[in-house]
């Protein structure tokens, strides 16, 4: 308000008192962790296309098959954001290092072991600000809605994965099944309950230029139906139904009988439908019939996101009925657009 009026006239004052627009957050960019023997370590990177990630951790050569076509499945199924955490070259890559003083290039990706293996790699330790290693690196990026480890099926990945998006509560975690199932599809294994976290099965096959047509994990390519049907439906819309861009084949071919063991138990089947390789199920791993449905989860984690970011000016204003007033008329006002 104006602090005096010193001569006769006309004053105007701006005053805040109406409700506040509240932005809906994003929910397509994904967090990959993978293996290169090129570009920084433990690091979260942000790539835009294949092109910048091929330049900065190389092509189907210099990284995991894993990571590699992981990231470029995502991008190929229609994904535009993701931030890549190098945790390490791979343990079959050959690595030059040669010294030059320069710290960044210290930092370059070299063979790693650790008392704790491949995994404690992947799982990472919080060391603070600057030190923080694997999936602990996602702890400073925000922007992150998905999480991914290509080819980790390790009760122990999986479980730091699930645990890390239970915690933040911002972002959904998408797990790969073993590639090899030993009996039938109801000995596969499935990871712990959780309602921030899908499972897939089985691998599919893709074409790598360099030794034909492989199997790979399914999360990147998954990853990327996310994104798509996000950016062209909204995240109220269930990821399924859904071609999965490049896919050739599929490691096992799941029969409607065989679904109907996998589906109750959350366990997504990817599956030759309708002239093409299609996801199958939009479960989270959850028992809890109110989270059962990836879409369900994944709005209202969007949902909660952008009211907690866009309410932070209420923090030290005036606690009485006219704040109260503003906030139900600012949450409101999201909700009611939103449905």
């Amino acid at each position: 308000m104006a602090t005096s009026y010193l001569s006769p006239g006309v004053y105007v004052e701006e005053v805040d008192r109406g409700s506040k627009p509240i932005e809906a957050v994003g929910t397509n960019t994904v967090g990959f962790l993978g293996e290169s023997s090129k570009g920084p370590v433990n690091e979260s990177v942000l790539i835009t296309n294949w092109s910048q990630f091929v330049k900065t951790f190389g092509d189907f050569k210099d990284c995991s098959e894993h990571l590699a076509h992981a990231v470029y499945g995502f991008f190929n199924n229609g994904g535009s954001r993701c931030f890549v955490v190098n945790v390490g070259a791979p343990e079959t890559a050959k690595v030059e290092v040669k010294p030059t003083g320069d710290k960044k290039d210290e930092k370059q990706a070299q063979p790693v072991t650790t008392g704790g293996g491949r995994d404690a790699l992947y799982i990472g330790r919080d060391g603070g600000p600057g030190a923080r290693t694997g999936l602990k690196c996602f702890d400073e990026i925000d922007e992150v809605a998905i999480l991914a480890a290509p080819g980790q099926v390790s009760p122990a990945v999986q479980d730091a994965l699930l645990s890390h998006a239970e915690t933040r509560k911002d972002r959904f975690a998408v797990l790969d099944s073993p590639e090899t199932i030993t009996g039938g599809v109801d000995k596969l294994p499935k990871p712990r309950d959780s309602k921030y976290g899908a499972y897939y099965f089985p691998w599919i096959q893709v074409y790598d230029p360099d030794k034909g047509n492989i199997f790979v994990p399914p999360s990147g390519h998954i990853a990327g139906v996310y994104s798509r049907t996000d950016s062209e439906r909204g995240v109220h819309k269930a990821p399924a139904n859904e071609i999965v861009r490049g896919a050739l084949g599929l490691k096992y071919n799941v029969s409607k009988g065989e679904q109907d063991l996998l589906n109750p138990k959350g366990i997504n089947a990817i599956r030759f439908m309708n002239g093409g390789i299609r996801i199958w199920g939009a479960r989270t791993l959850s028992s809890d019939p109110s989270w059962r449905y990836i879409n369900v989860r994944r709005l209202f984690i969007m949902v909660e996101s952008s009211i907690e970011r866009a309410t932070q000016w209420v923090v030290f204003e005036p606690n009485d009925h006219r704040l109260w007033k503003r906030v139900q008329r600012t949450i409101s006002s999201f909700l009611t657009l939103l449905w």
